[in-house]
């Protein structure tokens, strides 16, 4: 089953770390979410490309313009530098978060990203 992320400040935490490891496009990043999340997360468009485009006003991601193979141009957004230090403090925030959220729940909540 297919369903939104909804916690606060974990779709930022989602996208820029689909970015991780190569410059995508949104359909592309959309779809990866899904494949490497099991189908448990989705993102509509929607709510992708505000995300993106918040991202780079504050200069977490650049976009560019490319033309695809089948002659279309597509946008592709990359981490900056700044981008992959938001990167890593999102992590701790998130580590942070599932630990205390581990205390409350019992077990363990989260495994390490």
């Amino acid at each position: 089953m297919t369903q939104e992320v909804h916690f606060p400040g974990s779709t930022i935490l989602l996208v820029l770390a689909l970015l991780e490891n190569g410059d995508k496009y949104g359909y592309q990043m959309i779809h990866e979410l899904e494949a490497r999340s099991d189908k448990t997360f989705a993102l509509r468009e929607g709510m992708l490309y505000p995300i993106l485009h918040r991202l780079e006003r504050q200069g977490d991601i650049r976009a560019y313009e490319q033309t695809a193979d089948t002659g279309h141009r597509r946008r592709y957004y990359q981490l900056t530098r700044q981008g992959i230090r938001a990167l890593n403090r999102k992590r701790r925030e998130w580590n942070l978060f599932c630990k205390k959220f581990g205390k409350v729940a019992g077990g363990e909540a989260c495994d390490r990203l």
